[in-house]
């Protein structure tokens, strides 16, 4: 055995194995930073134009996730290994993970659409998935809705896409709908003139539109008056029992006897 071509060989061989790993270190760190700075770059693109900034993480990190793998790659196949068979396993690994994460994966979608199409923002109040309160957070797997009674509750975004949505703070004003069931004997006409006067003194109903009293109905008791005010959004419970206090109060104003159901008798 020729010891002096063995320690040749050894040398050699460690001395391209050292410059290789040193390259890769190099590679890997210049890489990074670089990764670093197209991600910085974009988020201060994004920011410049305003794009919402769970957007801007979410998308910031799928960027940073696929040029990590191509770094990888890349490193891998410097030292000479095969790296088609390397991506058809991730591939692989993909497919099996979105087969049993379709769910989340499904919401994390819906969630990148919704902030793109903003449907609603946060403190917005909304009716969505079933749910219906204010909106406390956009997440990119759910969104948290704080209920009417304090209750924090999340919908997953996938549910929220896939259904109805309801935003009650979109426009500028809302309508409070209520009905004042009255006897046969009051005179409707002279009820809704009633009513719409008590009912424009409330605060916080705005004169444009006009709150609408009408008549909506007829039964077996008497007229059914329709009492229509509009208000914002944030005083909407406040103009809700003030304009059923209103009715009670006109009635009792104006002495109208209380409604009750008529009675037929037939003798045989």
């Amino acid at each position: 055995m020729d010891l002096q071509a063995i320690q040749h060989f050894l040398t050699t061989t460690a001395t391209e194995l050292g410059i290789k790993v040193l390259a890769a270190i190099a590679f890997w760190i210049i890489g990074r930073w670089l990764i670093g700075r197209v991600i910085a770059l974009m988020g201060a693109a994004m920011g410049r134009n305003h794009v919402d900034a769970t957007l801007t993480k979410y998308l910031g990190s799928i960027v940073a996730v696929t040029l990590n793998i191509a770094l990888v790659l890349g490193i891998l196949g410097y030292f000479g290994v095969q790296t088609t068979s390397f991506a058809a396993m991730l591939a692989g690994a993909g497919v099996a993970i979105g087969a049993a994460w379709s769910g989340m994966l499904g919401n994390f979608a819906a969630g990148a659409f919704m902030l793109i199409l903003r449907p609603f923002k946060v403190g917005d109040f909304v009716e969505v998935g079933g749910v219906t309160g204010t909106v406390h957070e956009l997440g990119l797997f759910g969104t948290t809705i704080i209920t009417p009674d304090n209750v924090m509750t999340l919908v997953g975004n996938g549910k929220i896409f896939s259904g109805t949505v309801q935003n009650f703070s979109a426009l500028p004003v809302r309508r409070v709908d209520r009905t004042a069931q009255l006897a046969g004997s009051v005179d409707p006409l002279d009820a809704i003139a009633r009513l719409k006067a008590a009912v424009a003194k409330i605060p916080n109903v705005v004169a444009d539109p006009a709150p609408a009293v009408s008549l909506l109905d007829m039964n077996l008791v008497g007229p059914v008056i329709a009492v229509r005010p509009y208000t914002h959004n944030d005083t909407y419970w406040q103009v809700y029992f003030d304009t059923n206090e209103a009715i009670v109060r006109v009635a009792r104003e104006a002495g109208w006897p209380a409604p009750t159901p008529s009675q037929i008798v037939r003798q045989a």
